[in-house]
C-alpha cells in the first residue's frame, strides 16, 4: 500500500491516512478472496488492483473535489468501483451504489458492512428503474460510470440522476474525447453540456484514460430513461 499511497500523493495530490489504507488493504484482501469463488474482476494481481481499481477511482477527485459532493451515484458499480474508494477518502459522502448482477450486488454490501461504511446504499437494480424512481431521480450532486456503456447510452442512464446545476461523470478510455463528441447531442435532450474532458496516466499503464465531466444544465423530460434495455439497442 506504500507504492499506491506515493501515486495518490504524485497524481492527485491526496494524502491517504492510515486508516484508509487499511480499509483499502481490507478491500483488497476480500476482494481477491470473493473473485476466486465469483469472477467478479478480471484484474487479480495486487499491484495491478491497486492501480487499475483503486487509484484509478481515485481519480475522480481530480474533477469533484472542487463543487460539491454531497450525494453521489454510481451507476453499474460492479465490485464497488470507483464509488467504495471515494467513499473511504471522503467518508461524509452519501453514496448509492447500483449494480444489477447479483454476486456483485453482494459483495459491495458485504465490504459496505466490513469497513463499516455509514450512509451508503446498494441497489440490486437496473439504471433506467432506478432513474425513473422518485426517490433518486434528479437527487444527486454527482452520477459517476465507469467502463458501463458508450457516452450516449451512459447519458441516459446518469443525467435522470443528477439534480440541476449538478454533474455527471464518465470514466473512459482512448476513445474518450470520440465518445464525448458523438454524445453531445444526447446531452442536451437529458438536459446538460460537455464541461470538461480531463486526460488521466496512471502509472505503469500505457492507455490514456480519460474522465468526462457533464454539466446538468436543465430538467431532464420526463419520458428519460426509457424502459430497461433500449438505452443500450437504440442509444439517443
Amino acid at each position: 500500500m506504500k507504492e499506491l499511497a506515493q501515486q495518490a500523493r504524485a497524481l492527485i495530490g491526496l494524502q491517504l491516512n492510515r486508516s484508509q489504507l487499511a480499509a483499502l488493504e481490507t478491500y483488497e484482501r476480500e476482494l481477491l478472496s470473493w473473485n476466486a469463488r465469483f469472477n467478479l474482476t478480471a484484474i487479480d494481481d495486487p499491484k495491478k488492483i491497486r492501480t487499475k481499481h483503486f487509484l484509478d477511482s481515485l481519480t475522480c477527485l481530480l474533477a469533484m473535489r472542487n463543487s460539491p459532493m454531497e450525494r453521489v451515484i454510481d451507476i453499474g458499480t460492479g465490485a464497488g468501483f470507483p464509488g467504495i474508494p471515494l467513499k473511504i477518502i471522503c467518508p461524509v459522502m452519501r453514496l448509492t451504489l447500483v449494480e444489477s448482477v447479483g454476486k456483485k450486488a453482494a459483495f459491495c454490501q458485504h465490504i459496505v458492512e466490513a469497513l463499516r461504511l455509514r450512509d451508503v446504499e446498494v441497489l440490486p437494480e437496473r439504471a433506467e428503474s432506478v432513474g425513473s424512481s422518485t426517490a433518486h431521480r434528479e437527487r444527486y450532486d454527482w452520477a459517476l460510470a465507469r467502463a458501463v456503456a458508450t457516452m450516449s447510452t451512459l447519458m441516459e442512464y446518469l443525467l435522470p440522476l443528477v439534480r440541476v446545476g449538478g454533474r455527471a461523470l464518465a470514466m473512459k478510455g482512448e476513445g474518450g474525447p470520440a465518445e464525448a463528441q458523438a454524445a453531445e447531442g444526447a446531452m442536451r435532450l437529458l438536459g446538460g453540456h460537455l464541461l470538461q474532458l480531463l486526460p488521466v496516466t496512471l502509472p505503469g499503464v500505457e492507455d490514456q484514460r480519460y474522465l468526462i465531466i457533464v454539466e446538468k444544465m436543465a430538467a431532464t423530460p420526463d419520458r428519460y430513461p426509457r424502459r430497461t434495455g433500449l438505452p443500450t439497442k437504440k442509444p439517443l
